[in-house]
């Protein structure tokens, strides 16, 4: 796909919500290795523009920076309008940008809450809005929903963002079956606890989630490359690690009730 600017690459163009750290930094990285333009999108200018000289003078390709609060209304489709000026379309959208806050639900105020569902379900939305009636006009595109093996299952202590992962989880099964023989697919990460910012934070707040064993933490770059691989390849889910499968596998399989009392147990006891 070519851009509308003077540039002559015919490279394809990754656009990566959430880039400026953890899954979506190390996802950036893959693309361009592939030789993909990468335009990255987060809310902190700084991290992004070191990010992409970092990866435009390692990999040789042309990296885009676009800062932006996808939480807030209509950020997704001003960032569309704001892109298609500057390029004829995307040919692979990861959303990665999410957000979560641990801890009791009753303990969590309303305006935490709200930030989650405003990210991670209302942002993922209209980004999939923006972009994907464009790549099923050119009948060609890929994108990459990063949700989390919480989806699988209710997490006592991460009650919300268990929840809006489930969201991010059945939207992008549904539009991976709808959008079938369109040449869009649609691949949805459900990575377990990975070593990120994010886990470091929630760790932060809670002794316990330090006290995990090393066989539960994901490597941050092995999980981008299987996603990449996955999205790739036109995969629907791709879930990291084998005791991740286990539990997704376990927890489609086992009645309800017995999920919902083994996730309470771990919730109230291990976090």
């Amino acid at each position: 796909m070519t851009k509308k600017s003077t540039s002559t690459s015919a490279r394809p163009i990754a656009l990566i919500t959430g880039a400026s750290s953890g899954i979506g930094e190390a996802l950036a990285g893959c693309f361009a290795a592939a030789k993909h333009d990468v335009i990255l999108v987060a809310r902190s200018e700084g991290k992004l523009k070191s990010l992409a000289e970092s990866l435009a003078r390692k990999h040789g390709v042309a990296v885009g920076v676009q800062p932006a609060d996808l939480s807030k209304p209509g950020a997704a489709a001003q960032l569309f309008t704001t892109l298609s000026r500057k390029y004829s379309g995307v040919d692979v959208l990861v959303n990665c940008a999410g957000v979560l806050e641990q801890g009791a639900f009753t303990a969590i105020d309303a305006a935490a809450h709200q930030a989650i569902i405003d990210l991670n379900i209302s942002g993922l939305t209209a980004m999939l809005s923006a972009f994907v009636p464009g790549m099923v006009q050119r009948g060609r595109g890929r994108v990459l929903n990063v949700a989390s093996v919480a989806a699988f299952q209710p997490v006592p202590t991460l009650a919300s963002y268990a929840a809006s992962k489930a969201y991010v989880l059945s939207l992008s099964e549904s539009l991976s079956e709808e959008l079938r023989d369109s040449g869009v697919t649609v691949t949805t990460l459900c990575p377990g606890i990975t070593a990120t910012n994010m886990l470091t934070q929630a760790a932060g707040a809670n002794d316990k989630l330090g006290q995990l064993p090393a066989f539960l933490i994901g490597d941050v770059q092995e999980v981008a490359d299987l996603a990449f691989a996955a999205t790739m390849n036109g995969d629907a889910i791709c879930v990291p690690g084998a005791v991740n499968q286990v539990a997704m596998i376990a927890s489609r399989s086992t009645p309800k009730w017995l999920v919902r009392r083994i996730g309470g147990l771990i919730g109230r006891n291990a976090l």
